[in-house]
């Protein structure tokens, strides 16, 4: 993307700029307010929020369940609400992105948008301590999340000019920013919110947000122009001309995407399913007894961060000696390999399953073998296909592209609270089962597509090589 202007500052060619570890403190703050916030979501609901004494004190409360439950024909459960809501909340919290990044690429530009999603956020949180306001809360949050999440990870793009080859290593770095944040909130918010009181656990979080806040004005002035900074300059001519129809070439990636996207709902469905029925599974399920000390269920929130920090570079090991044999998978292949290493590893949880079923409780180990592996599956998908989005999206349209991405995880957390909602149906062996057969479905999908979807983003262009 050539006109993707880099800040002013000079960097040695194998480092990266300061801009970027302003946006990686950023993110990491804003995930430990999101992962906080998420590792109790599920408990707070079905141990407080919707119990029969607390529930009519919820406002919105009745007409959201009478809602969901003329929608879906049947009376919900405590647990299928719950799942439920777990599913749509985490899902349109990745719907608004899409809209907030047609704000921001049209309007008040990607540093406004995330300052105003980051503030949102923070409130919202800091609501969540009132039982009364649980829905306007979580509605807010929504907003604000649809501002954040797309502006800040296309102004890591902007960093790095069209080729620049520390792009893909950069969303890397990045990407283990997100889950810093991610690792770490269990264990506060989680842990605060479970002994002292949920709500409790709901202002750690909201202060971790303005944590990310505080760093993203402090580091302005290492972050690279944003669209609205560069039609306002003067030497911006280009910028200031009138927008020109998208090219041919340019409708293919963007089809391109979108195909990559609809296969992305199913990965997402499927991994979605660690915060809320595998956190079931933790609380019910699994003995977390350790030395005479039990775990806390919110802690299992932090598995996946803590395998992301240790696998990280481990795969950007690998690819540089498959790179330097000229072996390295494609972006889609390596995407299609993580559909199915997800896939396959709700196989590990198969003999667990059978010992719950005979009324016992399964042991820590498979889960966390699960969890590592299905923390591989994630790093060759999601932080690859953030890179892509930069490379292939047309400049002015980076920031709804972007958004289009997060919609794949819209659709993917609605159909994870739908899967959700037959985990007391059925027998949880073929819960797994049935989770694995998805994930890997998508998977081979993408392998059968990778020659046409190569074929429509178009060799010889230096961004689009590894595609």
């Amino acid at each position: 993307m050539s006109d993707m202007a880099l800040p002013a500052e000079n960097v040695p060619s194998d480092k990266h700029p300061i801009g970027l570890y302003v946006l990686f403190f950023t993110e990491m703050w804003e995930r430990f307010a999101y992962y906080g916030m998420r590792a109790l979501l599920i408990y707070y609901m079905t141990k407080c929020i919707f119990l029969p004494e607390t529930a009519p004190s919820v406002l919105g409360y009745e007409p959201f369940r009478r809602g969901l439950e003329w929608f879906f024909g049947h009376p919900f459960t405590i647990q299928e609400l719950s799942s439920q809501t777990y599913g749509l909340y985490t899902g349109l919290v990745y719907l608004t992105p899409f809209f907030g990044g047609i704000i921001a690429d049209r309007w008040i530009g990607q540093r406004k948008a995330v300052f105003i999603g980051g503030f949102l956020m923070a409130v919202a949180e800091f609501m969540l301590m009132s039982k009364a306001l649980f829905f306007p809360a979580l509605l807010l949050l929504i907003f604000g999340n649809g501002f954040f999440k797309p502006n800040i990870s296309t102004q890591v793009g902007n960093l790095y000019k069209a080729g620049d080859h520390r792009r893909d290593r950069a969303f890397s770095i990045f990407y283990v920013g997100i889950n810093v944040g991610a690792f770490f909130s269990p264990f506060l918010c989680g842990t605060v919110g479970e002994v002292y009181g949920w709500h409790y656990g709901f202002g750690v979080a909201g202060l971790g947000m303005l944590l990310g806040l505080v760093v993203y004005l402090w580091g302005q002035k290492y972050l690279a122009p944003d669209n609205v900074m560069r039609r306002a300059s003067a030497s911006a001519a280009a910028d200031q001309a009138p927008a020109q129809p998208l090219t041919a070439d340019e409708w293919k990636k963007i089809g391109a995407l979108v195909v990559l996207c609809i296969l992305n709902i199913v990965f997402w469905s499927v991994y979605e399913q660690q915060g809320n029925t595998l956190a079931l599974w933790v609380d019910s399920n699994t003995n977390r007894d350790l030395f005479g000390w039990t775990m806390p269920a919110t802690w299992y929130q932090a598995f996946n961060p803590a395998f992301i920090f240790l696998l990280t570079p481990l795969i950007l090991a690998i690819w540089k000696w498959q790179d330097k044999r000229k072996k390295e998978p494609s972006s889609i292949a390596k995407m299609a390999i993580g559909c199915l290493v997800l896939g396959l590893s709700f196989l590990i949880l198969l003999p667990a399953s059978r010992v719950v079923a005979a009324g016992g409780k399964a042991s820590m180990l498979p889960l966390t073998l699960c969890t590592l592996c299905f923390t591989i599956g994630e790093l060759y998908l999601s932080p690859v296909g953030l890179s892509l989005v930069t490379k292939l999206a047309p400049p002015r349209l980076v920031s709804m592209l972007m958004g289009m991405w997060f919609l794949s995880s819209f659709f993917g957390n609605l159909l994870c609270g739908f899967l959700g909602a037959y985990w007391e149906k059925m027998p949880h062996e073929s819960f797994f089962i049935m989770l694995c057969i998805l994930a890997c479905s998508a998977g081979l999908c993408m392998f059968a597509l990778i020659k046409p979807l190569k074929h429509a983003i178009g060799h010889g262009h230096e961004e689009t090589v590894d595609v």
